[in-house]
């Protein structure tokens, strides 16, 4: 299950500019299906570009994808960083139909690039990270 948000004023429509956004409605998508996890709302962006965008991450900082009408350069570069991929999807595009669209490609064959969303957010087996992979071959060690 992926958690993906859209920045909404209402729920039905992706209709919000990622840093003056006040809502976003976080669902949680899978193959089967999906359901709202949760509303968040904020308070009014603040004129500091630095903490308006900042606070907006926060919001939004556990999902792996992020369902936008618009996003300046600045808070995408934040956005991708904290891995969170962006999609900025037409104004007023319907919440509804995303949902659907992303539940059939998780069904399906998802793109490459969702294909690596998805791997990101896998949570790796205890004792099975890189780190200790790399350190066990470089040691002679089987990983």
């Amino acid at each position: 299950m992926l958690k993906i948000a859209f920045a909404t004023s209402d729920g039905t429509a992706v209709d919000q500019h990622f840093g003056w956004c006040r809502r976003f409605d976080v669902y949680e998508v899978g193959p089967e299906g999906s359901h709202l996890l949760e509303t968040r709302l904020l308070e009014a962006a603040s004129d500091d570009e630095q903490d308006k965008i900042e606070s907006r991450l926060a919001a939004v900082t556990d999902c792996a994808i992020l369902n936008i009408a618009d996003i300046g350069g600045t808070a995408a570069a934040k956005v991708v960083k904290a891995k969170i991929h962006p999609v900025k999807v037409a104004k007023g595009a319907s919440v509804s139909d995303l949902l659907t669209r992303y539940v059939a490609t998780l069904a399906g064959t998802p793109p490459p690039w969702l294909r690596k969303v998805l791997k990101h957010s896998e949570p790796q087996p205890a004792g099975q990270s890189w780190t200790r992979n790399v350190a066990a071959v470089l040691k002679g060690d089987p990983a």
